[in-house]
């Protein structure tokens, strides 16, 4: 689980396709600013507006995450988005629909701090595209309370890498095993993202999405905040090879997964 930049430090530009945001629509901005700045200690600043309230997650004074308010007439999924870089977001946005996606926002400016747009792959699956200017994404990684990885959660892996291939330059590394359909996605040898086949496995009401890992001190006290913060656990504490993992639903349903580091 890591990341691709084009240089070293936390205010390095990313590597165009390299996940460099996440960002979580709610009906209640207020509310779930509670809960994530309890489980996570984030602190929050106002950001940019064009889509409605919005406030950047801050962990020690360094940029995270962001949140933003849903329309009250939109019913669209509460969930947390991964934003891909982009150097050029217009250019991105027309080879999303060359390759059988579609561009349901933008591209637009995000006031000073860049230009993005929100798009969905041909199984229906949503991300972004962040072409930063002033704002180039997560600020710090690798720490309690940041996020450490992006992965879609997908019916097959071969049609839908096709597309992720053609849009942003990733290599594929395949995990090799006769019952788990699952693709690394790498940018200059460093892996970036995965691709989880599910098949009959992926939840009806849900379908293809992106799912986004956070990196917790303790998984057992964090499962105990969820429950206590109003949310809950949909899939307890097992290990994985990159450490202890659960899988969680905020107070509106918004899924996450939190991983202790093993190290």
């Amino acid at each position: 689980m890591t990341e691709a930049r084009d240089s070293a430090g936390p205010h390095a530009r990313h590597v165009p396709g390299t996940p460099c945001w996440v960002s979580l629509m709610v009906h209640g901005l207020d509310a779930t600013e509670e809960f994530y700045g309890e489980l996570f200690g984030w602190e929050f600043l106002p950001g940019p507006q064009q889509l409605g309230p919005y406030v950047r997650a801050l962990l020690d004074g360094r940029e995270v995450a962001g949140m933003g308010q849903l329309p009250p007439d939109r019913r669209l999924p509460v969930a947390w988005t991964p934003y891909l870089a982009s150097d050029d977001v217009d250019q991105t946005a027309d080879t999303v629909r060359l390759c059988g996606g579609t561009v349901a926002v933008g591209p637009l400016d995000a006031a000073e701090a860049g230009r993005m747009a929100i798009a969905s792959d041909p199984s229906g699956a949503v991300f972004g595209i962040w072409q930063g200017s002033a704002h180039l994404g997560t600020a710090v990684t690798g720490v309690p309370g940041t996020p450490v990885w992006n992965e879609l959660l997908t019916f097959e892996t071969e049609s839908v890498a096709k597309f992720y291939k053609s849009v942003f330059g990733y290599v594929e590394e395949p995990v090799v095993s006769a019952d788990f359909d699952y693709l690394t996605l790498c940018l200059g040898g460093r892996p970036v993202a995965g691709l989880h086949g599910m098949g009959h496995g992926l939840p009806r009401d849900r379908g293809p999405h992106w799912r986004t890992y956070f990196e917790v001190a303790d998984l057992g006290d964090t499962l105990r905040q969820v429950t206590g913060l109003g949310g809950r656990v949909l899939r307890p504490a097992h290990d994985s090879p990159h450490g202890r993992v659960a899988t969680v639903v905020d107070p509106e349903g918004a899924e996450l997964t939190v991983v202790q580091d093993p190290r």
